[in-house]
């Protein structure tokens, strides 16, 4: 509401209207509803976008018999067809012991050394994705039963209610600063 405010200067007289910034209660509470509506019409559409455009993690699935396959995929089932294959032995997990390109499925096959027992480590790696895997080998193992990565329905839960607190706390930052 504004205020008018009368000065006398040298024998002139001045009015001055002054406005305050502050809305009033109910008009900032429309606001704020309005400010809510948008922040759920945003997460609401955020969620419904397919999840083929989320194709971040990426997964390394092996299976060992005589010697171990690696696939590579993204978290979303698609195969990293051409993906980068670097492994690792256990005496020097420095230096890579083979490198290799995984083929149209994502696949790379190799025969690890007998000699060498303790965890060999496979990393696949493909246009800023990667993932890597560790396998450890003994001389009395012979036969693995093919294991997956990925991540459990708890992980996930945390990272969906992480990104949502993220949002809920940017768009009161952003509502926030607006009032003052």
């Amino acid at each position: 509401m504004p205020v008018r405010d009368t000065a006398t200067s040298n024998g002139t007289e001045t009015t001055f209207v002054r406005t305050f910034p502050a809305l009033p209660l109910m008009q900032q509470l429309v606001n704020l509803g309005k400010s809510l509506r948008l922040f759920v019409l945003s997460v609401g559409l955020g969620l419904s976008v397919p999840v083929s455009l989320f194709a971040h993690g990426v997964l390394l699935d092996y299976t060992q018999s005589t010697g171990i396959t690696v696939q590579a995929r993204y978290d979303t089932g698609q195969s990293m067809a051409g993906a980068q294959i670097t492994v690792y032995a256990p005496d020097d997990p420095a230096r890579p012991w083979l490198t290799g390109v995984g083929d149209a499925e994502g696949r790379f096959s190799f025969v690890p050394d007998p000699a060498l027992p303790g965890t060999w480590s496979i990393q696949a790696r493909l246009a800023g994705h990667g993932a890597m895997v560790h396998i450890l080998l003994s001389p009395e193992q012979s036969e693995h039963t093919p294991r997956q990565q990925g991540y459990t329905a708890g992980q996930r839960a945390l990272m969906t209610a992480c990104v949502l607190w993220g949002c809920i706390g940017t768009a009161l930052y952003f509502y926030r600063r607006r009032i003052s």
